[in-house]
């Protein structure tokens, strides 16, 4: 389990709430040249939904900070499936490492 909740801040308000520098994949991303923070994690949301989840696409919006990584939606099971496919990553160095294959594959550029 890692340091992920989705909550109800208000009827039909929702976030997914992670705490920066608390998964166990935390040292793979320090080696891989990342730091642990709310950016990075944003950058794996990105990631995650251009590539495994597209119909998450412009369902929800971020708010991240260096502590945390936030998402937010009036839809809570588009927070709930974020979630999931979060925690696998935040817990299994072989698909941290997969997902960033992808991303320098793609281009992409992470702001950590």
């Amino acid at each position: 389990m890692t340091s992920i909740e989705v909550e109800e801040l208000a009827p039909g308000e929702f976030r997914l709430y992670l705490v920066a520098g608390t998964t166990p994949v935390d040292e793979a991303i320090v080696a891989l040249g990342h730091e642990p923070n709310g950016p990075f994690w944003e950058g794996i949301t990105e990631l995650v939904v251009a590539i495994e989840a597209p119909a998450l696409h412009e369902r929800f919006w971020t708010d991240s900070e260096a502590g945390a990584f936030l998402a937010h939606s009036s839809d809570r099971s588009v927070l709930d499936d974020l979630a999931a496919r979060l925690d696998a990553i935040a817990v299994d160095e072989n698909r941290l490492r997969h997902l960033m294959e992808a991303a320098r594959a793609r281009g992409f550029e992470f702001h950590d």
